[in-house]
């Protein structure tokens, strides 16, 4: 079914039972979020906030909380959709099978972005700014922002819908230099489509249009967050997701605005004219800091009657953007590896926070006439996803040969690191990237979007039976010691806190040569810890700790390591210093005071009983 509005929506989810209301009064700063956060985790329903502190407009989150709900709100048209993404990514299955796709065609059509403004909703009333819902999600957040946007922009030489950028974009409402109700901050990367907008619009020396979409149909922001392929119009995914076409119009001061939206703020990006934004607490696990970044002069701000403000709460993993990610997975099911010739399979693991680590599954076929006995067309493969889309914001890329085990899973984190770490050899299968692009949202590295990558490649035969028990008796030196064993031959230390990359280069070596002696068999990989009995305790602590706290070229080491004709390997264990520096981001901590509010909803009687 096609939903009209979000309003449309959420009645329907309330019917079927996948929402609730909170009919109590709620604080938009931290109480929200936290109780976002406490159904979230419970795998709870949508939740519809009536009665919001200091604000007269209600809100609505944690609508694609779980793959199930999403399913439900997408029943009668995901199957076309996923058809539609295969045909872009694939033109010649039409050919091939051309009636599997006749009425995902006609739906594809009908989809056209429809040019209406006579009636449109969005024009029943203005607002300002700080009469919008002022949710701050963390502690340490510079202001209140917009989480769940759909920022709109077009390229200023080429006008119109069709070549128009609808992406999902933190929007920062107040807080810091931000003169209220006249500027609000746009946060993107310039790769990103706003960006190569703005790039232009800045040569040029010419104002930027840019309009904020809030709530509409839930094709809507889901159509702003996908990594559609290139030549599919957000505006159609979202009108063939949705099964109503996306309406628009262009107001009076000449700027896009979506008449199913629930709010509209539209505002002009001069160039080069920037304010400090942030901090704000990310998806990663971490706050990201303070930056100087866009400034949005806003110009309205419009809504329609009875308008719902959505939102999202982003954090360590798992969080709703997790089941955004499943839901993704699932429209557009193996569609990066169509483009990369020889890839199987690729995962961005959600519990690392996405970006830092990608397991992927190649082919070796080089020497088909041959055994393979060390990494080739794997190495290829590993530049391309490197250098592919929001896949090149990675840190470390384990990559496995699919003729080794064609049943390996790359979403089982376990089997895929040890499958990995049986095969792998560290004297030959390490390759660095240094002094390269990173996440902005990723402090590890030495500067703002600075850092480096590794690729770890591994074929051929098991070569290492990995320890899987380590007893009493294994004792290390000091500074390094209180081992825990996180996965099969993957060891866990810890000890001292981290100073200075020149004190602990020395102090690791030191170490090394103390650990002489130590009988390394079994063991393939060591992890420098803050707390080793967190970091080993299950494998999603394991693998958010490692790959978020690591910059490879810095924090990686090896016992028995040299370098030779400029590459670098080990004969021994390969050792990660993941412990905090002191140029990171802090990490993300709740405050207690609103959780234990928070837990009153849970009482008996309360608008979450029987749900916290």
């Amino acid at each position: 079914m096609g939903y009209k509005s979000l309003a449309a929506c959420v009645a329907d989810l309330e019917k079927h039972g996948h929402l609730v209301r909170i009919k109590e009064e709620v604080d938009p700063y931290l109480e929200m979020a936290a109780i976002h956060m406490r159904v979230y985790d419970q795998q709870g329903p949508a939740l519809y906030f009536e009665n919001i502190k200091g604000s007269k407009f209600p809100a609505v989150s944690n609508l694609f909380g779980t793959l199930d709900r999403s399913k439900f709100m997408f029943r009668d048209t995901l199957d076309h959709v996923k058809k539609l993404v295969d045909v872009k990514m694939d033109p010649m299955s039409v050919l091939k099978n051309p009636f599997n796709y006749v009425g995902s065609s006609l739906v594809a059509l009908g989809a056209l972005p429809w040019k209406k403004r006579a009636g449109s909703p969005i024009l029943y009333g203005q607002t300002k700014i700080t009469e919008l819902p002022q949710i701050v999600n963390w502690p340490m957040d510079g202001g209140a922002f917009v989480t769940m946007p759909q920022v709109y922009s077009e390229d200023v030489d080429k006008p119109g819908i069709m070549g128009a950028n609808l992406g999902m974009y933190r929007i920062q409402l107040s807080g810091n230099e931000y003169i209220p109700n006249e500027e609000i901050g746009l946060h993107y990367q310039l790769h990103r489509g706003i960006g190569v907008h703005q790039t232009k619009a800045n040569e040029l020396g010419r104002p930027l249009k840019v309009s904020i979409f809030v709530g509409g149909p839930p094709s809507h922001p889901l159509s702003a967050v996908m990594p559609l392929p290139e030549g599919l119009s957000e505006m159609i995914f979202a009108g063939t997701l949705g099964n109503r076409r996306f309406r628009y119009f262009y107001d009076d001061e000449g700027f896009c605005i979506s008449s199913d939206a629930d709010f509209v703020i539209t505002g002009t990006v001069y160039p080069n004219e920037n304010k400090p934004e942030g901090p704000f607490g990310d998806h990663i696990g971490y706050y990201s800091l303070v930056h100087p970044f866009p400034l949005m002069k806003v110009h309205k701000v419009y809504h329609r009657q009875n308008p719902i403000w959505s939102f999202t709460v982003v954090g360590r993993p798992p969080q709703e953007d997790t089941s955004f990610g499943a839901l993704i997975h699932e429209i557009t099911g193996s569609a990066i590896p169509k483009e990369i010739n020889g890839l199987h399979a690729v995962h961005a693991v959600d519990a690392a926070g996405v970006h830092p680590l990608l397991f992927a599954i190649g082919s070796e076929r080089y020497t088909p006439y041959q055994k393979v006995e060390r990494p080739q067309e794997l190495l290829t493969i590993a530049n391309q996803i490197l250098g592919k889309n929001q896949l090149s914001l990675a840190k470390y890329l384990f990559i496995a040969s699919q003729q080794d085990n064609p049943a390996l899973n790359i979403h089982d984190v376990e089997s895929f690191l040890s499958h990995m770490l049986e095969r792998i050899d560290w004297t030959r299968d390490v390759h660095f990237q240094t002094k390269t692009t990173i996440d902005t949202l990723d402090y590890t590295g030495d500067g703002l979007n600075a850092g480096s990558k590794v690729v770890f490649a591994a074929v051929g035969d098991k070569k290492v039976d990995l320890l899987k028990e380590i007893t009493a008796q294994f004792d290390l030196p000091r500074p390094f010691q209180h081992a825990k064993l996180a996965l099969p031959g993957v060891l866990v230390l810890d000890g001292v806190a981290f100073e200075s990359y020149e004190a602990e280069q020395l102090k690791v070596e030191e170490w090394k040569k103390a650990c002489r002696d130590t009988d390394w068999n079994g063991i393939k990989l060591i992890v420098l810890a803050d707390d080793a009995e967190f970091t080993a305790k299950n494998s999603d602590n394991f693998v958010w700790v490692t790959f978020t706290r690591s910059n490879p070229a810095y924090d990686i080491y090896g016992v028995d390591s040299f370098t030779e004709f400029k590459h670098w390997g080990c004969k021994g264990p390969l050792i990660i210093d993941a412990r905090t520096k002191p140029h990171h981001a802090p990490a993300l901590i709740k405050d207690e005071t609103v959780e234990k509010r928070v837990e009153q909803l849970g009482a008996k009687g309360a608008s979450l009983h029987g749900i916290i």
